[in-house]
């Protein structure tokens, strides 16, 4: 019998293995676990009976609706507007519309990702993003995080002092994922200067800016136009399966960004894209995210509640002021991987260690657990907090 030929893969992907963080979300999967793991938004906050009006709507008025068609310029003008409310000025022709943010951040890559080039970024990040930026295999410079201000600026100075010009600094200014901070104004200001006088762009992650709590801050690009490239979404304010987001570059990017595109997708999502378009036209968004404020607010302040009350003394978190996480430190003694075995076997509640989201193998960093406070409900909170706790005072030091 003739050998089977295999087809060989590129040199980036030969060593491709199923990450630790895929292996945890399966078994989070399972029927009956308590769930903080993941950062979905409530499926019942869903507007889901104005999506169906809205799509009975197009489907009836728009001939090209399920046609493939350019972007559609009425979004845009929307996007401008929804800008506004984040303190951001800017015009129709500087928003590009994507399949998310996610796709949003993978196109920037690769415009500005020359393989092995430095980029700069926090140690522990969105594992989304780290996908993106693999394949290009960058030499990642990473600076630390403050838990109570955000990134460490004066590390990413430090580095361009020095005389490094990365492809561009990762930034997630609001509701961090996975560390739930916000950067402080003066941390931004001083970013963008920095990204001004060294001319290295910043990539600006604001997928949960519009979910704050407390006072809002403006985003980098409120601050700086020329080099920051900003990525938003609807995923985390409608709906993730509409697929529909957008990013803010100078015009002069987005004849590149287009070819880059449509040699992936052409123009997917014209159908959702009028979708939320006719949402928008509504004007139901702004009560519609007040209502998410509102109801994330209880779940979060429930979720610091029961911490409060059933947590060990020695761990620490922080209130998140904005997204959908609360990052939760531990003592040294703990082993977050053996905790989370522990806790789905024993207790049938998951998280994600922290240490999943490190950027590079080496670096040393603290037990901790990443808790996903928007998808469960208060009473499921008040459940999962105290089985996990138990799974603490139950463990072991290594």
């Amino acid at each position: 019998m003739k050998e089977r030929a295999e087809v060989e893969l590129a040199a980036w992907a030969r060593g491709l293995e199923r990450s630790s963080l895929q292996e945890m979300l399966t078994a989070t999967a399972r029927p009956g676990i308590i769930s903080f793991a993941l950062g979905l938004p409530a499926p019942e906050f869903f507007p889901a009976a104005d999506f169906s009006e809205a799509a009975a709507r197009v489907l009836s008025e728009d001939a090209r609706a399920l046609q493939y068609s350019p972007p559609f310029e009425p979004l845009k003008r929307h996007v401008v507007e929804l800008m506004k409310r984040r303190g951001v000025v800017c015009r129709a022709e500087q928003i590009f519309l994507t399949a998310g943010a996610q796709q949003g951040m993978s196109l920037l890559a690769r415009l500005l990702l020359d393989e092995g080039r430095s980029i700069i970024t926090e140690e522990l990040i969105y594992t989304g993003f780290q996908q993106v930026v693999k394949p290009f295999r960058p030499r990642i410079l990473t600076v630390p995080t403050d838990s109570e201000t955000g990134m460490d600026v004066e590390a990413v100075s430090e580095i361009l002092r020095r005389g490094e010009r990365p492809a561009f600094i990762y930034c997630i200014t609001d509701g961090h994922n996975p560390l739930s901070v916000r950067l402080h104004p003066s941390k931004r200001a001083r970013l963008v200067e920095l990204s001004e006088h060294y001319g290295v762009p910043i990539i600006e992650d604001d997928a949960y800016g519009f979910l704050c709590y407390e006072e809002t801050e403006p985003p980098l690009r409120a601050l700086g136009e020329s080099t920051v490239l900003y990525a938003g979404s609807f995923s985390k304010i409608l709906a993730p399966a509409l697929r529909v987001g957008w990013v803010i570059v100078p015009e002069e990017m987005l004849l590149p960004l287009s070819v880059v595109k449509e040699s992936s997708d052409i123009d997917t999502a014209t159908f959702t894209q009028r979708l939320v378009t006719a949402y928008l036209d509504t004007g139901r968004l702004e009560s519609h995210v007040e209502n998410l404020r509102r109801e994330y607010r209880l779940r979060r302040d429930t979720m610091l509640r029961a911490l409060e009350e059933h947590f060990p003394e020695e761990a620490r978190w922080r209130k998140p002021e904005s997204g959908v996480f609360c990052w939760v430190e531990l003592a040294d003694e703990f082993d977050a991987f053996e905790l989370f075995r522990k806790a789905i076997e024993h207790e049938r509640v998951a998280f994600i260690p922290g240490q999943a989201f490190g950027v590079r193998e080496g670096l040393s960093h603290a037990p901790s657990m990443r808790l996903n406070f928007s998808h469960s409900a208060p009473g499921l909170i008040e459940e999962g907090i105290p089985r996990l706790a138990r799974v603490l005072k139950g463990s072991r030091p290594r």
